[in-house]
């Protein structure tokens, strides 16, 4: 749900790039299913869990189970999350 330059500064390990503003402007169903499977838990998540939770809304409107999670990026990390490689 991270844009650009936040994605660029760091991201989760096997984290999916899908910014907030793509969402809010629309997707091709069928693109997207490629990249987010419909029978798997997607967890959402951003800096602080806002841009999480609305992004988590409309990926449920799309069909999508999905749990927005309120830590932000750098909470993930100091939790034990893999910062992915570059």
């Amino acid at each position: 749900m991270r844009e650009k330059a936040e994605w660029d500064e760091g991201h989760i390990e096997a984290s999916v790039f899908l910014p907030l503003s793509v969402l809010k402007k629309g997707v091709n169903v069928e693109q997207l299913e490629k990249t987010l499977p419909k029978d798997e838990i997607l967890y959402t998540f951003c800096v602080v869990g806002k841009r999480a939770v609305t992004a988590g809304n409309i990926l449920e409107e799309l069909g999508y189970d999905v749990r927005p999670l309120k830590p932000g990026y750098k909470d993930l990390l100091k939790a034990g999350f893999k910062r992915a490689d570059k």
